[in-house]
This record gives C-alpha cells, structure tokens and sequence, in this order.
C-alpha cells in the first residue's frame, strides 16, 4: 500500500504541490504557502514560480 506523501495545494486556482510534512495546515488542508493558507487576502500569491494563484 502507498503512502501519500505530496497532494496539490488546497488553494484551487492554484498549480504547487505539496509535501505533506511541510505543507501549511488549515481547516484540514494543506497548503503551499500563508497566502494560500489565508485565502490571498493581501492579494499575493504563493509566490511559487510558473504559479500564477492569487484570487
């Protein structure tokens, strides 16, 4: 049986994928980055290059 390890960012539009232990946790999800996590409230985004997430 596999062990799932890396998942994509919970953060819809955007493209990252995740490691799991180092993934930002919030509400059960995991995400690439505190602008995710946070909904791009500041308006960034994840700042990951070839990523382009910010809603």
């Amino acid at each position: 049986m596999a062990t799932v390890t890396q998942m994509k960012c919970a953060c819809e539009p955007c493209l990252c994928i995740v490691d799991l232990e180092k993934a930002i946790q919030k509400d059960g999800k995991h995400y690439c980055s505190e602008a995710c996590a946070n909904g791009h409230e500041s308006g960034a985004g994840c700042g990951h290059s070839g990523c382009g997430c910010n809603s």
